[in-house]
């Protein structure tokens, strides 16, 4: 089984790159998002590989880090998710940025990828609640908030108080990461506007 690529990029397709390893060539299948982060023709690369055998087929899948390829195979636990709906999934949205939606219940965030439509959105986000896979470069904000919530769902006032923190120029980590504190400590009733005061407390703390 083919766990990683490291070769030379020797070209690059619509959705697939070919990795060239000591002269045999091999075509992942990929995100938009590991596409681009590739370096160019000629250059060295490292590709994740996840590898699925069908009768009438054998493909590769290729990630840019572990964290994106435990998304991808998560992903697919997920009734009516296929590897192409996946990784349009992760060509919308970054491994962290999938933690927020799924921690917030954000069905709207997960609707952002084609072929995702609101009946999906709202499995993807029920099916995969308090799921996260184990994987090296799981932003650890996301998990605290995932945790302090603990099976609850979040309401619109944690997902609103996230983007206000968000949009004042902070990461959607460190907005996760002090929300989880503030959530842990005060539970999950407060107002969005108390959520707000007190994670730029903590942000001012950090």
């Amino acid at each position: 089984m083919i766990g990683k690529l490291k070769g030379l990029v020797d070209s690059f397709g619509e959705d697939s790159v070919l990795i060239d390893c000591g002269g045999v060539c091999y075509q992942a299948h990929c995100s938009a998002r590991t596409l681009q982060a590739l370096p160019r023709v000629g250059e060295a690369a490292v590709v994740f590989i996840e590898t699925i055998v069908r009768e009438d087929m054998i493909r590769l899948y290729g990630f840019a880090s572990e964290a994106e390829k435990s998304w991808f195979n998560l992903l697919m636990t997920v009734q009516g998710v296929g590897a192409r709906v996946a990784l349009a999934i992760l060509s919308a949205l970054s491994p962290s940025e999938l933690a927020s939606a799924i921690a917030l219940q954000d069905k709207a965030m997960m609707g952002r990828a084609n072929g995702v439509g609101p009946k999906l959105a709202t499995r993807l986000v029920t099916e995969l609640k308090g799921k996260v896979p184990a994987a090296p470069g799981i932003d650890a904000g996301t998990l605290g908030l995932q945790q302090a919530l603990g099976e609850g769902v979040a309401g619109g006032a944690v997902s609103d108080a996230v983007s206000a923190l968000t949009n004042l120029g902070y990461s959607g980590a460190q907005a996760s990461a002090a929300l989880a504190r503030v959530v842990a400590r005060e539970g999950d009733g407060v107002a969005t506007e108390k959520l707000i005061r007190l994670g730029l407390r903590e942000l001012s703390q950090a």
